[in-house]
């Protein structure tokens, strides 16, 4: 976003205490944190002991526009970003299409490939991207927000996953309210990487990216991806997590998704870079 996407104001939703102290620690310019405590209600608490970490904060993914207006009044619109989501080139083209359609949230299509077409279980729609207007989106938000205070799980029920699913007839049930953006290419993502040339992107969701344990890296579980975005896009990007690893001084070692194999290419190992070591996942575990 410092390169392609200045001036901003990026806030932060700090899951805990660490994050917190990480980020205040490093000191980046344009950052706001706003600490869990803060936004917490009785309820959240007692679904928070309900829910798993992953589902509690796609719970509160649709509290995070009212956090910002509620804090700054000066604020007119908020775009909420997936923290594994990397700027490419500059978004203004997307938000000068939004703008010129009059309506007061933004959403986005996974606009799958034909290898990797997962809407039923996953969405047609990605909780990637997405713009609220001040109170002109309230209706939509509030609605949202009571759906994932009722059930927001990672395990598939009754046609919806997550916060994701709900999104799925926005177009329809907000008509008035709701675009969903045309530019497919825009936000790119292992599962339309065969669909669009990753150099036409604006944005990449580095969805399944994983620093392992022992230097490697698991980049896109579950998808096999061309060579050429491999090298063009992942390394970069990888390069640029290790640099900021190296920021916060301090080892970061996640679990592997379960299910997937983790194999090195040779072309890909010659390639990697700083010692790391690049694991692609190639194909599922049955």
């Amino acid at each position: 976003m410092t390169c392609h996407a200045n001036p901003f104001t990026l806030w932060v939703l700090c899951m805990d205490e660490k994050a917190e102290q990480v980020l205040n620690r490093l000191g980046k310019p344009g950052i706001r944190l706003v600490p869990i405590a803060q936004v917490e209600t009785p309820q959240l608490l007692e679904i928070k002991q309900k829910r798993t970490r992953v589902e509690y904060c796609w719970t509160l993914t649709p509290f995070t526009p009212k956090i910002v207006f509620d804090r700054d009044s000066s604020v007119e619109r908020v775009t909420y970003i997936d923290a594994d989501m990397y700027m490419l080139r500059s978004p203004e083209p997307v938000h000068q299409e939004f703008q010129s359609q009059g309506k007061s949230v933004l959403i986005t299509e996974h606009a799958y490939d034909a290898q990797n077409d997962r809407t039923v279980t996953s969405g047609h729609y990605c909780v990637q991207f997405m713009t609220f207007v001040r109170d002109k989106s309230e209706t939509v938000r509030h609605w949202w927000e009571a759906r994932c205070l009722e059930w927001c799980s990672a395990k598939r029920s009754k046609g919806r996953y997550g916060d994701q699913k709900y999104l799925d007839d926005w177009p329809s049930r907000f008509p008035e309210e709701v675009h969903v953006l045309r530019q497919l290419h825009a936000f790119l993502g292992p599962w339309n990487a065969r669909r669009f040339q990753h150099s036409e992107g604006i944005a990449w969701h580095f969805h399944g990216l994983r620093f392992l344990k022992g230097g490697k890296v698991q980049l896109h579980p579950g998808y096999s991806l061309p060579k050429e975005v491999d090298a063009a896009v992942y390394l970069p990007y990888v390069e640029v997590l290790r640099r900021s690893v190296e920021q916060v001084g301090e080892p970061v070692a996640q679990q592997p998704l379960t299910g997937v194999s983790l194999i090195l290419p040779a072309w890909l190992k010659a390639v990697a870079r700083g010692g790391l070591r690049v694991a692609r996942d190639l194909k599922m575990v049955q």
